[in-house]
């Protein structure tokens, strides 16, 4: 299996600096766009766990639009082949001291890169 192809580590950032940009701008359609449709996507996040693409859905239709900016650091993307990926980032909040950590797992669809397994943590202060 070849890993980090040039290319696809290019597309894969592409895609993920997308995802960023919808989500500190509460892009919902976007958001929704990138995360799989399909009952066995997983989303775990700070203080929620999402079964299945309509829970996640529901979640970011229903997520405050508040307090998103964020700077993101430490970002880890790698991909096998070329149709799979993971990305590790950390982040902080603007205005906060904590620390937290996102970590995804991407799928290439015929539709293009979908988010299939999510988790979102924080570090104590």
């Amino acid at each position: 299996m070849d890993i980090n192809l040039p290319e696809v580590v290019r597309e894969m950032t592409t895609v993920f600096m997308r995802y960023e940009q919808a989500l500190v701008s509460n892009d919902v359609a976007v958001l929704d766009e990138l995360f799989w449709n399909d009952p066995s996507t997983i989303r775990y996040g700070v203080t929620e766990n999402l079964y299945g693409y309509s829970a996640i859905e529901a979640f970011r239709s229903a997520r405050p639009s508040q307090g998103l900016a964020r700077e993101i650091f430490n970002t880890v993307i790698t991909t096998y082949g070329r149709d799979f990926a993971t990305a590790n980032t950390e982040f902080r909040r603007t205005g906060s001291q904590r620390t937290g950590r996102q970590s995804q797992t991407w799928m290439r669809t015929p539709a293009g890169w979908r988010v299939v397994s999510a988790h979102v943590s924080l570090l104590d202060a």
